[in-house]
């Protein structure tokens, strides 16, 4: 059975866990990609290190945004195509994602070097922190354009049915960071420096193994410079459907910044290190979700696409589950082992540790919840739906956690702004409950609703900030 007849035909348990075995090996390859710089820098070069690369977050997260924005909107696109038997558009989608992300990649490099400093100061760094940062976003910037294809064309791999192959892409960066992060920082005593550097080569590495997939006869879908020349059409399909995760992290770059200047204004220097640690713990559950949805969106895109509406229900359903089960083991970490979590960090200053133990366990305390707001969001996405998805992400990302973060330290100092985190996503999942049983009753009446393409001057931004 090739890979798009299974997508419409195999059962759906299996298909999803034929999917999400190998999507959860790369999330977890792509969680100890991140985590490893703070681990490194942490125990190698200090707790004002990891404090000073944290700010630097902030900026790392729009890059990402750009990329999500083409990459997953091409993705969901593609998807669609391919159920609906259009494989010539789908193509077309693939050629015109690929200049959208060097252009817009090459974009952000000029325009982050030259607005590099005045972002981080408006982004939380003091002078013990800013050095670190200078030193460490320098170079992420001047490699951008290999996470741009790397990552961005990736989510098309994985559309296309090629779910192994996505996940060697990231196990193959992964890995060569987490040998090269050692070699730079402690043989060749480069500091973070080093740490961006073995970052950056490893981002080189998978936009190589990225655009070899999409040049050989292995792949479904195959560059072809006819596809090339941008059509409005095309760009805005794509822009479209690729909002919502893009506004999703546009929201969490705003979300660390504004969490940065806050825990600098009401704790310390450290409280930003702490919250960066904080990030890492939540983030290897949150990938670990995401990983339930690299598997669910094409299975739920192409039977969208396929009218086959009994199987993008079934999708959800499993998809839901497991994803709160994700998030509840999440919980149950955090709140019991906090302290271990955090040496795994520093162990060498109790500040950082007290600190840390008191906000993660605040901050993380709604967990359960996260995985079943992470999923909803997505499905609408997965189906085109590009309003909702942006609307219910930016909900919790935006319209909840900004006023609380800014309002609850007011009275409670910084335990307000670790407060704001849980308050945040009860809300948020009460909303998404709501809007998830109305799209699922609408199902049931087996007729599909329209890829909704917001004009231009409806397009807003958003993300997450684990």
């Amino acid at each position: 059975m090739d890979h798009t007849k299974e997508l419409g035909q195999a059962p759906v348990g299996k298909l999803l866990w034929k999917y999400f075995v190998p999507a959860i090996i790369g999330v977890l390859a792509n969680v100890l990609y991140n985590l490893v710089d703070r681990i490194y820098i942490g125990q190698g070069v200090g707790a004002l290190a990891l404090s000073g690369v944290t700010v630097t977050f902030p900026i790392q997260i729009v890059v990402m945004a750009f990329g999500m924005l083409v990459g997953m909107g091409s993705a969901s696109l593609v998807s669609i195509r391919l159920g609906e038997g259009k494989r010539d558009e789908a193509e077309r989608i693939l050629g015109h994602a690929f200049i959208l992300l060097a252009g817009v990649s090459l974009a952000l490099t000029v325009s982050g070097l030259l607005l590099r400093d005045p972002i981080l100061s408006l982004f939380g760094a003091g002078p013990e922190m800013l050095g670190h940062a200078r030193q460490y976003v320098t170079i992420i910037l001047l490699g951008n354009i290999f996470q741009g294809l790397g990552f961005g064309l990736n989510n098309i791999i994985r559309a296309e049915g090629h779910a192994r192959a996505a996940m060697t892409t990231m196990i193959l960066g992964a890995v060569m960071n987490i040998i090269l992060d050692p070699i730079f920082i402690f043989v060749f005593k480069m500091g973070v420096a080093g740490a961006a550097l073995a970052t950056v080569i490893s981002m080189a590495a998978t936009s190589i193994w990225v655009l070899t997939h999409f040049t050989l006869r292995r792949s479904l879908l195959r560059l072809r410079r006819k596809n090339f020349h941008l059509q409005p059409r095309v760009v805005k399909e794509i822009v479209a459907i690729g909002m919502a995760p893009f506004a999703m992290q546009l929201a969490g770059s705003v979300i660390h910044a504004i969490f940065n200047v806050q825990l600098i204004r009401y704790g310390s220097d450290l409280a930003v290190g702490a919250m960066g640690i904080i990030n890492g713990a939540g983030m290897m559950f949150v990938f670990c979700v995401i990983a339930v949805n690299m598997a669910a969106q094409p299975i739920i895109g192409f039977n969208y696409g396929a009218r086959q509406f009994q199987r993008v229900k079934r999708t959800l359903k499993i998809a839901l589950i497991s994803a709160t089960v994700i998030t509840t083991a999440g919980f149950l970490a955090v709140q019991l082992f906090p302290a271990a979590i955090i040496g795994l960090f520093n162990r060498d200053d109790p500040r950082l540790l007290a600190i840390g133990v008191r906000g993660m366990r605040i901050l993380l305390a709604a967990f359960p919840v996260v995985g079943f707001q992470v999923v909803s969001s997505s499905f609408f996405q997965a189906i085109g739906k590009a309003r909702t998805a942006m609307l219910l992400n930016l909900l919790r990302q935006v319209i909840l956690l900004i006023p609380l973060v800014l309002l609850l330290p007011l009275a409670l100092e910084i335990d307000g702004i670790w407060l704001a985190g849980p308050l945040a996503d009860v809300s948020a999942a009460a909303i998404t409950a709501v809007a998830i049983r109305r799209e699922v009753d609408r199902l049931k009446g087996r007729q599909p609703h329209p890829v909704e393409v917001p004009e231009p001057e409806g397009l807003g931004p958003d993300s997450r900030h684990w």
